[in-house]
């Protein structure tokens, strides 16, 4: 199965090409550009790049897959965007999930130990973080966001994610800072083997965005 998998819930815009066999995950192709300003300028070049480097065809795409958040509302409806507007144009499937959950995905593979804990943060900007907590099980507790002084790390054992925000907290830190094409494809793994129907996308924002209409009260 080829999966598309695309995320712009960080300043990274990731794009890839994942096979997926049997739970077996194999990235074909991958482009990332960090700039949290470049979301709309590089995300589809990217992808077609992957296409072009992977020597496959949009048309042998069976399946989008898309990282919903959470993440600041423009960068993050510009992934959201194109993946629909990708299975909507071949009639493919686009599933969405959490961010975090895909660095979650690539980090345990670093983890030995089976009574660990994970903490995932990401840069919500306005000088906040996203985050979750996880064990082998999956997440615990999370996706919300908050200022790193008032995020209780509960019992982590060690932490992911945003380069300049994982050494706030006392934790051995692992190099997995942005969702993955294979962390992305991993959590969406059972339902796209089983051929479950995705739900529709639902942003995860986890507050307002922070461009606002004006309102104008009339003149008298």
């Amino acid at each position: 199965m080829l999966v598309l998998a695309v995320d712009t819930a960080t300043p990274a815009v990731t794009a890839g090409l994942v096979n997926l066999e049997h739970d077996a995950l194999e990235t074909l192709a991958s482009r990332v550009t960090v700039d949290a300003k470049a979301h709309n300028e590089v995300l589809t070049p990217q992808i077609l790049a992957c296409l072009e480097a992977a020597g496959r065809s949009r048309t042998e795409l069976d399946a989008v897959v898309v990282g919903v958040g959470p993440g600041p509302f423009t960068g993050l409806r510009v992934g959201m965007a194109t993946a629909a507007a990708f299975g909507d144009a071949l009639g493919l499937p686009v599933h969405g999930v959490c961010s975090l959950d895909a660095i979650a995905a690539d980090a345990w593979r670093e983890i030995s130990d089976a009574d660990a804990e994970l903490l995932v943060v990401t840069d919500a900007r306005r000088r906040e973080v996203y985050w979750a907590r996880y064990r082998r099980g999956g997440r615990i507790e999370g996706p919300d966001v908050c200022k790193p002084n008032e995020l209780d790390s509960g019992d982590a054992t060690v932490i992911a994610g945003s380069a300049s925000h994982v050494d706030l907290f006392d934790l051995p830190v692992l190099p997995d800072e942005t969702p993955s094409p294979a962390g992305l494809v991993a959590c969406a793994a059972a339902d796209l083997l089983a051929g479950v129907a995705p739900e529709a996308l639902a942003p995860l924002y986890l507050r307002r965005p922070d461009a606002v209409e004006r309102s104008y009260q009339a003149v008298r």
